[in-house]
């Protein structure tokens, strides 16, 4: 299996996070990405190959142009604004779903008008990390369109982008959950070209940006199995009456779990989810592999084990459809690679 990867992730430095000359802990760090690296590459999984650059057009069929240009273009006007280059983070202490109506024109509404989250840092190259992020997402993606992925041992072509900042938070014009661009909706809207996808999201959390971009789309399905937002981040969204609107309505699936569910029971809902893709029957499938999932995940609460990783790779990869998967979370630096490895290598065989 071909493994798309960028060593451009490293620009988004929060692992020397300071912000009002407080050293900050921050979960979502290169270590994460480097550490399914080294695992990929032990494995012997396949080729690891740097992105394609496809420019900011598949970005835009994504995300609001004005978005885009504030992501792009906020590290300096903060910098302006404060008198010194610093992190931009929002205003506030919460996660919300209310916002202005209009854009304000002073930078800090702006800063806040463009996320709905309070802890997710813009650095001098968070922009350059998140835009390669997508190209990852996207090499993948043209690669199993052209047949020129790896093959499953049933013949099905699949790839894999090691994507950092991950993605499935990432709304049409605002950012949260350690995500800024959508990479897996990018890939997605990329394939649609070529039919009709299906979206599968494994993350602990429940993927509310992908959800919204394509909440009222025809040709997509979205299938999530999270933890239930009434007690869980992202709080306002996931929930399983949330089934799409317009001719989007039914294509929009939701499984709120309960926390400390094993492998045993995700197994099961696994399965529902994956007989809602087969009666689909897309062109192609999108996997948004959260590894935060796993047992002992330093903000998931879900117990499952590598074992059962390897289990649910097994059942996606029998759906026999081509396939890109995108990484999205995970945080037990410890245990990442494996669960990674046990999920694509599964997948492959």
């Amino acid at each position: 299996m071909h493994t798309i990867y960028t060593d451009r992730h490293h620009g988004h430095a929060t692992d020397d996070l300071v912000i009002d000359g407080q050293p900050i802990e921050y979960l979502e760090t290169p270590a994460r990405a480097e550490a399914i690296l080294a695992a990929v590459r032990a494995a012997q999984l396949g080729p690891i190959a740097p992105p394609t650059d496809y420019g900011l057009a598949p970005i835009l069929a994504v995300h609001d142009a004005d978005f885009v240009t504030y992501l792009r273009t906020a590290y300096a006007q903060g910098a302006a604004y404060f008198g010194e280059p610093r992190p931009v983070i929002a205003g506030r202490d919460d996660v919300t779903s209310e916002r202005a109506p209009h854009c304000p024109e002073d930078f800090p509404g702006r800063r806040d008008y463009y996320t709905y989250d309070y802890e997710d840092p813009i650095l001098e190259l968070t922009w350059d990390a998140a835009y390669w992020s997508a190209q990852c997402a996207l090499t993948a993606a043209n690669l199993v369109c052209n047949g020129n992925g790896g093959r499953t041992t049933n013949g099905v072509c699949a790839a894999y982008a090691l994507c950092r900042p991950p993605g499935h938070h990432a709304m049409p014009d605002q950012y949260g959950g350690f995500c800024y661009l959508n990479n897996v909706a990018i890939a997605a809207r990329y394939l649609q070209a070529d039919g009709p996808v299906a979206i599968l999201d494994l993350d602990y959390h429940h993927g509310n940006g992908t959800q919204a971009i394509f909440y009222a789309d025809p040709a997509a399905l979205f299938c999530s199995l999270h933890a239930d937002p009434e007690w869980i981040y992202p709080f306002f969204w996931g929930r399983a009456d949330e089934r799409g609107t317009g001719v989007g309505l039914g294509l929009n699936h939701n499984w709120p779990l309960p926390l400390h569910i094993d492998d045993t029971a995700y197994l099961a809902v696994l399965d529902e989810a994956l007989g809602v893709i087969k009666d689909f029957a897309p062109r192609y499938l999108l996997v948004s592999l959260g590894l935060d999932a796993a047992e002992g995940d330093l903000i998931g609460k879900f117990r499952i084990t590598t074992d059962g990783f390897r289990e649910i790779g097994w059942r996606v990869a029998a759906l026999g459809l081509p396939t890109v998967i995108v990484q999205e979370g995970g945080y037990r630096i410890e245990t990442l690679g494996d669960n990674a490895v046990a999920f694509l290598k599964a997948f492959e065989a």
